[in-house]
């Protein structure tokens, strides 16, 4: 059960910066996203360019990555609807720093790839249990604007996290930026270990009654068992027509940007093989272009629908990969800035309105569960797509496969806005409670 409230922070005539748990939890986010983009591009760099790691090796890092996330998706979802949620965060964050600092002591890939699966494990409990916390203590006035902060972090952390990473790397070694991400996420443990009493009961309204009957079910012993919720929100994400589209339009994307998604080592080698800071620009770069997107999204607010952000994500996502699949080898620094921008672009305009939707969509009491399945679909399409992409990497080599798979994310852009009216339909018909985003 989660803790009684003693002092509500989400009052309606307070903002969310005056929201002092969500700040808490939003500064321990950003800490741990920093973390993680400093730690990445040193495994990328230790992997693709100290190890010198073949195409299938590197393909192996992200199916390590997904597999923890594949199995304990849903289960993780469950974990964080019926568990305190702060408790929960606060575990995940202290044994990830755990296992950080155990990732310094692998000395190859065979002790690398289980030590990143059990981290992943980790955060496959942290993820829907951090968005429903969200959830539960931001109104839904101001989910879109939570939304967009969570992205600066995760976007920003892109840009301060490769180019300190890159400069830590020049002089340092990667097991620098590893141990920063430790600390990283020892710091965000003591942020929310700062916080005693959180309001993750839900909103006012229709989501308290909801939220009030489950507590009501739950004191009279009759609570839901794991399996009965779990089940139940496969039966919600299948009902709702709009949240349903939304998830199967982004595993296809998902599907085929795994492809190439870490390959990029391998491309930079063929392009740049004696400039390893390359690879840390264009993430850099990315980044750069998903904050000014959000900015502009969260500045503009919701005035255009699902399917023009969705299918014009994946467009500029996919442009930005074929771009870079058609650079001839020495490229300069200004095109890789150029696309790394057009793709970042991309990237924080898909990610915001897809976060956004499926907490707009989703009532409080279920975004757990929705994010874990969510977690877990997405998840699957990193077993099979780098796998595969890792071998026809290794046959065709980098560059025509990236530009290939850029033009294959662009037409299911394109898809996207042409059928937007189909898949995301206006009316009540496509969703649960007739939440609209227009």
């Amino acid at each position: 059960m989660e803790a009684p409230l003693t002092k509500r922070e989400t009052r309606a005539d307070r903002g969310l910066f005056g929201n002092k748990i969500y700040m808490r939890v939003y500064a321990a986010y950003a800490a741990a996203e920093f973390g993680d983009w400093f730690d990445m591009l040193a495994i990328q760099v230790l992997v693709g360019y100290r190890w010198q790691a073949g195409p299938l090796m590197l393909a192996l890092i992200p199916v390590s990555l997904a597999l923890p996330g594949i199995v304990l998706g849903s289960a993780a979802g469950v974990a964080a609807d019926r568990l305190n949620k702060l408790k929960l965060m606060r575990l995940c964050n202290l044994l990830t720093a755990v296992l950080t600092a155990a990732v310094l002591l692998a000395p190859g890939m065979l002790w690398l790839l289980p030590l990143l699966a059990l981290r992943s494990a980790v955060s496959a409990l942290n993820v829907p249990a951090q968005q429903s916390l969200t959830r539960s203590i931001v109104r839904e006035d101001q989910l879109l604007q939570a939304a967009s902060l969570n992205g600066f972090v995760t976007q920003g952390s892109k840009i301060a996290g490769p180019l300190l990473g890159g400069l830590a790397l020049a002089a340092l070694s990667p097991a620098w930026c590893i141990a920063l991400n430790a600390c990283m996420r020892l710091l965000s443990y003591v942020l929310l270990l700062s916080i005693k009493n959180a309001d993750t009961s839900g909103s006012t309204g229709a989501d308290s009654d909801v939220r009030k009957k489950a507590g009501d079910q739950a004191a009279d012993g009759d609570s839901l068992s794991a399996r009965t919720m779990w089940k139940e929100g496969w039966s919600f994400i299948f009902r709702s027509r709009l949240l349903r589209n939304t998830m199967l339009f982004g595993l296809m994307g998902a599907l085929s940007i795994q492809m190439v998604d870490f390959q990029f080592a391998s491309l930079f080698r063929t392009l740049a093989p004696d400039r390893e800071y390359l690879l840390g620009w264009l993430v850099s770069a990315a980044g750069a272009g998903a904050v000014l997107t959000i900015a502009a999204m969260n500045k503009v607010g919701r005035g255009a629908g699902y399917g023009l952000r969705l299918g014009g994500g994946y467009a500029l996502i996919g442009a930005a990969i074929g771009g870079l699949g058609l650079l001839p080898p020495g490229v300069s620094l200004l095109p890789v800035l150029l696309l790394g921008l057009l793709m970042g672009a991309g990237n924080g305009m898909f990610m915001i309105t897809f976060n956004y939707c499926l907490q707009k969509e989703t009532p409080p009491h279920m975004t757990g569960r929705v994010f874990g399945i969510q977690s877990m679909v997405l998840n699957a399409a990193m077993i099979a797509a780098p796998l595969l992409g890792g071998t026809m990497v290794d046959l065709a080599g980098p560059r025509r496969i990236f530009a290939s798979f850029g033009l294959v994310i662009a037409m299911i852009g394109a898809a996207g806005i042409l059928l937007r009216r189909l898949l995301w339909p206006e009316g009540k018909e496509g969703r649960e409670g007739g939440h609209k985003f227009q």
